[in-house]
């Protein structure tokens, strides 16, 4: 592969980034505060947020397995997803590729920075041909983008052909892992190591139930994660989502029993749906919800709606049409779900 340098835009090499408040005394131990213009009454929330992180970082390596230094915290997983695109895609000129269907963000991101996208289908069991993708690419190509778990799939994407795409290609392989607590896969995170163009993804949004904390990461090489922390806004995450982050991370048990009990929920729950006469197929998953595919996607989406239940309508998507994405709740509502199905 190329080198991380050549791979960056010439502008970003020769970025001097913003140096914050914060940054300038690191390593000192400070008491008096009088440096970055902010009100010395109101405390904690009168002073500006650690801008690395460190503090959360320190409790994600005990649960993820990855230095700090190769740990980039965004503002949701947008963020992370939104900023390879800012460091190594050339507005009008590079261009990326990606597995199709998936998580809609990575083209979104591509559009906001004129960035030319390129799907490539996946095959009909929703997996990646690693010639095909690669085939896809050429002199201007920065990113590939693998989501896997895939959404709205559900499927883990086969480990060997993802090997094959990092190993076989010059720029940027990203891989989105946001559901891999929910996967019995081992996470690429813990691979790094053996692939300096590697970025993997993960967020605090799904297993960890923190969604509204807004707290995405990206796990890479240092090199890597220098150059995020350098292009990122200077204090990107805010003291409250810092704050609840830690106190979630004191209590992984929970999390791994949550986990276990919607899996438990997944398999129940895609089995009645499995027998419901709307029912075509159900797709296999690894992720907290699965793929249906019925007889009426639009009707079956709008009576739901209409009984107060919200499922994800992918009948537009690629690959997915007259398919509902439906995402394991409680068993309640499961339940729910389920009573107004029997009675469509």
């Amino acid at each position: 592969m190329k080198s991380i340098e050549e791979l960056v835009r010439p502008n970003i090499r020769s970025l001097a980034p913003y140096s914050s408040a914060r940054n300038e005394y690191s390593g000192h131990v400070a008491r008096v505060f009088l440096d970055a213009n902010e009100n010395p009454y109101n405390k904690p929330f009168n002073r500006y947020p650690d801008p690395l992180q460190e503090e959360v970082k320190t409790a994600l390596r005990k649960v993820k397995g990855v230095r700090e230094e190769c740990i980039f915290l965004g503002n949701g997983s947008d963020e992370a997803i939104d900023l390879p695109y800012r460091i190594f895609c050339r507005p009008g000129v590079d261009n990326v590729v990606a597995i199709e269907p998936t998580y809609g963000m990575y083209k979104v991101c591509a559009d906001i920075n004129d960035v030319e996208y390129r799907p490539v289908l996946l095959d009909e069991k929703f997996q990646i041909n690693a010639e095909k993708l690669l085939n896809a690419t050429d002199a201007n190509t920065k990113l590939i983008w693998i989501c896997s778990p895939n959404n709205p799939t559900g499927n883990c994407i086969n480990r060997d052909e993802i090997v094959k795409v990092i190993t076989g290609f010059d720029g940027i392989v990203i891989v989105d892992e946001a559901y891999s607590d929910f996967s019995s896969e081992r996470p690429l995170r813990l691979e790094l190591d053996k692939h300096p163009n590697l970025i993997v993804l993960n967020t605090l949004s799904k297993a960890w139930g923190c969604a509204a904390i807004r707290l995405g990461m990206a796990f890479a090489s240092k090199e890597i994660i220098d150059i995020f922390n350098k292009v990122k806004y200077p204090y990107n995450i805010n003291l409250l989502t810092q704050q609840q982050a830690l106190e979630s991370l004191k209590d992984p048990f929970t999390v791994d029993n949550w986990v276990k009990t919607l899996l438990q929920e997944r398999e129940r729950l895609m089995a009645a749906v499995k027998e419901l006469p709307i029912t075509e197929e159900v797709y296999p998953t690894d992720a907290n919800f699965f793929l249906a595919k019925v007889t009426d996607a639009q009707k079956i989406y709008d009576y739901l709606v209409e009984e107060g239940i919200i499922v994800r309508n992918r009948t537009r998507v690629q690959l997915c049409h007259n398919c509902l994405r439906i995402t394991i709740g409680t068993r309640s509502e499961n339940a729910e779900l389920l009573g107004a199905l029997r009675k469509y």
